[in-house]
């Protein structure tokens, strides 16, 4: 489904604040470490973060959730709209919840919860029930707070036609998913809270346990995610998929779980298969465990430097790396096309366009956006296959799939210093120009590679084909 309509994220959301500094000493009145703040990281967290990595990917996102009036609540107000997340909200009955987490560089020390209890929440606007009900597609963020147990929000869930795929992300205080869900997310300690038998946590106790909660579920699929082994997909009958993860030694796990959920429902929304999303989310989430996690997002310091050199995986959320870039003083290079058929010319291209910087993301056409440039019969390869070769070059650093005809959102979220054209623009007004002078990036021209063409060689394959 590309039509515009938007990935809505259901659930409750948190601050997700990280208090970071060294320890060189004991207090002198108990024996406990000193830590002496050098910063503090604060972002969105629950279904904040799972909002703001489906934005990371390119689709339009509206947060459905529950927030204060208060100092928390405000701020995190503030990091969604710029993030362009559209928040429709319910009242929270008591303070916007919280968690600090305090320690060193390589070492959590204490974590603080404020907050309190679960807040209730009150009736949902006819605004909400309809946002729901124009979804693409739909994410549950369940952290357990109240959102999801909201009568007329489930009832607003319950009412989504089959067509419209609905990811459930569970969480042990939360509701149980309605029936019909597409995908159920839990992870393995949830799903072997719920299913202790068979014990163990081989392949088949795993599958059995995925199997044993789509049956109670009444959901399509069910994915037990594993962590850094991956995760396994099955449902009411048919045989497992087990899908590893490629290693991200010396990563951070933090949010991976909503990094796997929300590219599950962005690919569901683009009409992926349950096992396309299973695959690409396992990728995604792996790349952001490489990354450091959620501790990558958002921050009142500079991070460390950015870059493939200093860990970061191809495939990362394209947003999230550009911000950790440009925090470590370096350069954002984006560049963009519909690289149906990569050929040398693309290659040489965006090996120029790397060199101008520290990092560069890719801005992807999707299937749609090219067809409605080149016309039926094109692409000739998918979205998901045309970004996960790119993906794998070592030039690019991250892709970005825009649905617009122009990639000018897509910039607007993106923010690079540098936006790389190919030589076919050469001479010519670059129709990027203006986006970018809103925050002084500026536009180059890369060397024309001649006779290199995705259409070219499209035209002398079908010409040999009828021969």
């Amino acid at each position: 489904m590309t039509d515009g309509r938007p990935l809505v994220v259901v659930g409750d959301v948190l601050m997700d604040r990280d208090v970071s500094g060294r320890v060189e000493r004991l207090a002198p009145d108990a024996p406990v470490p000193v830590v002496d703040e050098e910063a503090i990281r604060s972002r969105p967290g629950g279904a904040g973060l799972a909002a703001l990595l489906a934005a990371a990917d390119g689709r339009p996102v509206t947060l459905v959730t529950a927030l204060a009036e208060d100092l928390a609540g405000v701020e995190l107000r503030a990091m969604l709209v710029e993030r362009g997340i559209e928040v429709a909200e319910l009242e929270l009955d008591g303070a916007t919840p919280e968690k600090v987490r305090i320690g060193t560089a390589t070492r959590p020390l204490l974590r603080l919860d404020r907050g309190g209890a679960p807040g209730a929440v009150g009736e949902p606007a006819a605004a909400i029930r309809a946002a729901i009900g124009w979804a693409a597609a739909v994410l549950v963020a369940d952290y357990g707070r109240g959102v999801t147990a909201q009568p007329r929000v489930r009832e607003a869930l319950e009412a989504l036609p089959a067509e419209v795929p609905v990811v459930w992300d569970p969480h042990p205080r939360g509701a149980t998913p309605t029936r019909g869900v597409a995908l159920a997310t839990p992870n393995l300690a949830e799903a072997t809270a719920l299913v202790p038998e068979p014990a163990g946590d081989a392949l088949p106790a795993v599958a059995a346990r995925a199997r044993a909660l789509a049956a109670r579920w009444e959901a399509r699929r069910v994915c037990v995610t594993c962590g850094a082994r991956g995760a396994v997909l099955s449902g009411a009958g048919g045989a497992p998929l087990a899908v590893p993860a490629e290693p991200a030694a010396g990563g951070d796990p933090c949010g991976a779980g909503d990094r796997f959920a929300s590219r599950a429902a962005t690919a569901l929304a683009a009409g992926a298969t349950a096992e396309e999303a299973v695959r690409d989310a396992v990728a995604a989430a792996s790349a952001f465990v490489a990354a450091g996690g959620a501790r990558v997002l958002g921050g009142t310091e500079p991070a460390a430097p950015a870059g493939r050199a200093a860990g970061y995986a191809p495939g990362d959320d394209a947003v999230a790396l550009a911000d950790a870039v440009r925090a470590a003083g370096g350069t954002v290079v984006a560049t963009g096309g519909c690289f149906d058929l990569l050929h040398p010319g693309h290659i040489r291209s965006l090996e120029a366009a790397r060199a101008l910087g520290d990092c560069l993301v890719v801005c992807l056409n999707s299937d749609a956006s090219v067809r409605r440039l080149k016309g039926e019969g094109r692409p000739v390869v998918g979205e998901a296959d045309r970004a996960a070769v790119l993906r794998a070059l070592r030039c690019v650093d991250a892709v970005m799939v825009f649905e617009e005809d122009t990639p000018a959102a897509a910039l607007e979220r993106l923010r690079p210093d540098v936006w790389a054209k190919g030589g076919d623009y050469a001479g010519r007004e670059l129709p990027e120009a203006a986006v970018l002078e809103r925050w002084g990036g500026r536009a180059v021209v890369l060397p024309f590679v001649d006779g290199k063409s995705s259409t070219r060689l499209i035209e002398e394959a079908s010409l040999r084909a009828v021969r």
